[in-house]
């Protein structure tokens, strides 16, 4: 099957100090959710600010919906429309009131449904039958300045969201919540809606990720459909005697007095055999742990 694409990159850089982005090819396919997966510094929030319009001092093309370029997503309307973001953060200013915001998000696109961010933030605690619209946002907790950002988002009728670490400020519950919501977006829009968000907590979120992009040092190092990735990498345990062996053919390996255990790339598995492991199909928070170890310039023991 053929596979669309809702973002495609070519040669996008960014070049800062002491860091540079270098992407030469970025592909999103299309009616998905999408993780993007990195350490800290790896230049995941440059990226999504890249893709959400945040930052234009780059270099390379963007194309969405595979028709618009970034030019056509910012003067476009009907384009902006398409598109949602949540991000960290003073995304909105500190004395809009909840109100505000609905009032605002009602006048900048035509897709925005008061009916439905009222659901939402009653759904979400932040006000019940109208009580609190008054309320500053600057005056709310971290995680519930990112509830109202995603009922804002979520009010609209979009074809894709870029959320920008939604869950980092969020309770576990409200992290639960987060993907419902996702799957009942994507679910939707029959082929046609999709959400692609950065993650540190990728334990939280990988119940709904059917796509993950995981980034190091500026640029992709990895990606693939989480079924493919759960393939293509396979857990490895073995006893202490195996060790030195096994360092020669797996991908990332931790030892101590007992054994081993690291991720082995399935097409190097049979160089493996002889020796008495177990094998296990890996979740993708370590799959993402083990392709960052391979790839970080931190100092791994």
């Amino acid at each position: 099957m053929e596979t669309s694409y809702i973002i495609k990159g070519e040669n996008l850089s960014k070049k800062f100090k002491k860091f540079e982005l270098n992407i030469p090819e970025l592909k999103v396919p299309k009616g998905f959710a999408i993780a993007l997966i990195g350490e800290n510094g790896a230049g995941k929030t440059t990226l999504m600010n890249m893709l959400s319009g945040i930052r234009m001092d780059y270099k390379g093309e963007l194309t969405y919906f595979e028709k618009y370029s970034d030019k056509e997503r910012e003067t476009n309307p009907a384009v902006k429309d398409k598109i949602g973001y949540t991000g960290p953060g003073k995304y909105y200013l500190p004395q809009w009131t909840i109100g505000d915001i609905e009032e605002i998000s009602s006048l900048l696109f035509p897709s925005f449904s008061r009916e439905k961010f009222d659901e939402i933030v009653n759904e979400l605690a932040l006000s019940i039958n109208g009580e609190n619209k008054k309320k500053k946002n600057s005056s709310l907790s971290d995680g519930n300045r990112m509830k109202l950002m995603l009922a804002a988002a979520f009010a609209r009728d979009t074809d894709l969201l870029i959320l920008d670490e939604p869950a980092s400020p969020l309770d576990p519950l409200m992290r639960d919540k987060l993907c419902q919501m996702i799957n009942e977006y994507i679910e939707a829009g029959n082929g046609e809606k999709s959400v692609f968000f950065s993650t540190h907590n990728i334990s939280d979120m990988e119940n709904i990720t059917d796509y993950a992009i995981i980034m190091e040092n500026g640029t992709v190092v990895e990606e693939g459909f989480v079924e493919d990735l759960k393939e293509k990498y396979i857990l490895v345990k073995g006893e202490a005697k195996d060790i030195e062996v096994a360092k020669d053919v797996l991908y990332t390996i931790s030892t101590n007095s007992y054994g081993f255990e690291g991720m082995c790339l399935a097409q190097d598995l049979d160089k493996l055999a002889g020796l008495d492991v177990t094998e296990e199909t890996p979740t993708l928070y370590q799959i993402s742990v083990a392709v960052m170890k391979k790839n970080t310039k931190l100092v791994m023991r």
